[in-house]
């Protein structure tokens, strides 16, 4: 077997908030192969999101099935204090990789507890505890945010509000939710405020009835790994298509040269343009919105992926590491559950997801009323990962001998984005 892009019309659903593409009249298709087998696309055609999901979440066939271990668990915190500088940081890093044999350790682990600890303030300095504290985080991982902000919470907060908390883990991976509850369990007396819900967060029926209570909802490293659509165009000229992935029988290479579309095809035709769009954080977020429409929300994540050689504006890096080496491909469908797709996230675009699914851009472009004087549903705002540490941690706990930060020096290519509630609507 053998999977082929087609393209057909285009994707309308998000254009309310993204580029809306041109209508048209007839699907036109192209193939390209793509030679080898997976288990991931059925008889039938599937989006390049759907693709994608299953690519990552699929419980038997997904990356994040196969590969229990590629979220790392450091024993111990780093002691920064005793590292002399980066050069001695860089080779303490490759050394706990080689001893873990992970696919990667996100910032929550590697600067345990204080990444965490700077989300908790962030929270207690924004949040209104007249209410009681209640927190969602999707996509918890290994336990260790939930643990660090209850620890938090616990020694630096009221009493009465860590008694009267609630934490809630939304976690699609089963594997991930049990090493949670093992993880925040260290702390007997967090389990009583802790739980975990093994389902997709992006499913509105798994929410139940809307939470009329303030609450927060945390994200760490998830809107990378949420699925994307891909949207294609001949030329500058032509209309979008969405892109579709099918499965075909196998068949020989062709002989045409390789080369030729670059040396030649290439200097004469404009270049096709590839698109990445979003739509799996635009179903999530109008899913959180319906479900909590009174939530904060913290999220962070890659703001640029260096070296992508996926084409296309926003574009994901799709990776395999075996034996310690990471190995980048260069098109999405070599992703057959042994590798990590990831996408930048475009933070501009992410603030106009959020107000249209908090109802207030979306009433807006309905109604066709650029002039109106109705205030916005949410205050945001976006934040360097130094700049958010800087405000709400302390970053002289990452600091080495010689004055290096890693969390403030070496995160360049990640932000955070806070969401809060506002009244003004009038």
């Amino acid at each position: 077997m053998a999977y082929t892009y087609r393209y057909s019309r285009p994707l309308l659903h998000p254009g309310t908030i993204l580029h809306r593409p041109n209508t048209v009249s007839s699907c036109r298709q192209f193939r390209f192969s793509a030679f080898f087998s997976t288990k991931l696309v059925g008889d039938d055609p599937v989006l390049v999101r759907d693709f994608i999901h299953s690519a990552l979440y699929h419980p038997d066939h997904g990356y994040f099935s196969q590969s229990p271990r590629s979220v790392g668990v450091l024993d111990r915190s780093i002691n920064f204090h005793k590292l002399q500088g980066r050069k001695d940081y860089m080779s303490h890093l490759e050394k706990i990789y080689k001893q873990n044999d992970v696919s990667w350790f996100t910032p929550v682990e590697l600067f345990k507890p204080w990444y965490a600890h700077g989300i908790a303030e962030a929270i207690l300095r924004t949040t209104n505890l007249s209410f009681p504290l209640k927190i969602y985080e999707i996509g918890g991982g290994s336990g260790t945010c939930a643990k660090g902000i209850m620890d938090y919470i616990m020694l630096n907060a009221p009493t009465r509000v860590y008694n009267s908390m609630s934490y809630t883990s939304v976690e699609i991976s089963s594997s991930l939710a049990k090493k949670q509850l093992e993880t925040v369990g260290e702390v007997s007396s967090h389990l009583s405020k802790f739980r975990v819900e093994c389902r997709d967060a992006a499913d509105p029926s798994g929410w139940g009835d809307a939470e009329q209570q303030p609450c927060w909802v945390i994200m760490l490293e998830v809107l990378d790994n949420l699925p994307h659509d891909l949207i294609y165009s001949e030329n500058q000229v032509s209309p979008w298509m969405e892109v579709w992935v099918e499965k075909q029988q196998d068949r020989p290479q062709g002989t045409r040269d390789a080369s030729l579309p670059s040396n030649i095809w290439a200097k004469i035709f404009p270049k096709p343009r590839r698109s990445w769009l979003p739509t799996g954080c635009l179903k999530l977020l109008q899913t959180l919105h319906g479900a909590l429409p009174k939530m904060s929300m913290i999220a962070a994540d890659f703001s640029y992926l260096p070296d992508v050689k996926v084409p296309g504006e926003r574009a994901p890096l799709v990776s395999t590491k075996i034996d310690g080496s990471s190995s980048d491909h260069s098109t999405y469908l070599d992703a057959k559950g042994d590798a990590d797709i990831f996408f930048p996230t475009d933070f501009w675009l992410l603030e106009r997801i959020d107000h249209y699914s908090s109802g207030w851009l979306k009433s807006r472009i309905k109604n066709f009323d650029r002039s109106s004087k109705q205030g916005k549903k949410r205050r945001t705002i976006t934040l360097d990962t130094s700049e958010f540490m800087e405000e709400f941690g302390l970053p002289t706990k990452t600091k080495t001998k010689d004055g290096y930060n890693p969390l403030l020096d070496d995160f360049i290519n990640t932000k955070f984005y806070l969401s809060v509630p506002t009244h003004n609507t009038k």
